[in-house]
């Protein structure tokens, strides 16, 4: 296969995927290495494919179904599995995770988590990483972007936040 025809079967492979695909998955379907499909995304992003690499994978960026709203929070790193499953638990997805960084400005960390399972995943990376969360760098001060699927469910993720003690409200 020629570098544009597997660029091209990389673009449709994420258009038609409904989960993060992996650089490895993608170098194993196309018998190619890792580093290859990680130059080939970058060059599809350089001629405007919306991919995002996010900690599970790459993923083609859809219109989020639903209400989208963001939400500030603050919280120690303990506190994090609890505030992400409260969001997931009432049926919203964490689209990603926002710091207002000093001196880069906003730092913006995808995260496109709907469940439990994807919380756990993305938990057991932080783990087995030396990265620390982007709101440590701004003492647990953070947003989140969330697609909710309905007023009541968004309702619901304000009130177990609250009851958390983690929620910022103006």
């Amino acid at each position: 296969m020629q570098a544009e025809q597997r660029r091209q079967a990389i673009l449709n492979t994420l258009r038609q995927s409904d989960q993060p695909v992996s650089a490895g998955v993608l170098a194993e379907r196309f018998s190619v290495s890792r580093q290859i499909v990680v130059g080939d995304v970058a060059l599809l992003r350089a001629t405007g494919a919306d991919i995002t690499a996010t900690p599970r994978g790459y993923v083609m960026q859809r219109s989020p179904a639903g209400l989208l709203r963001q939400i500030v929070c603050r919280h120690s790193a303990s506190g994090m599995e609890a505030e992400l499953n409260a969001m997931v638990d009432n049926g919203c997805t964490v689209l990603d995770v926002i710091v207002d960084h000093p001196v880069y400005g906003q730092l913006t960390g995808p995260l496109q988590l709907s469940s439990r399972y994807d919380v756990q995943q993305f938990l057991d990376r932080c783990a087995q990483s030396d990265a620390r969360p982007l709101s440590d760098l701004t003492e647990g001060i953070h947003l989140h972007t969330i697609s909710c699927p309905d007023e009541a469910s968004w309702q619901r993720v304000l009130d177990a936040l609250r009851r958390m003690h983690i929620l910022i409200e103006a």
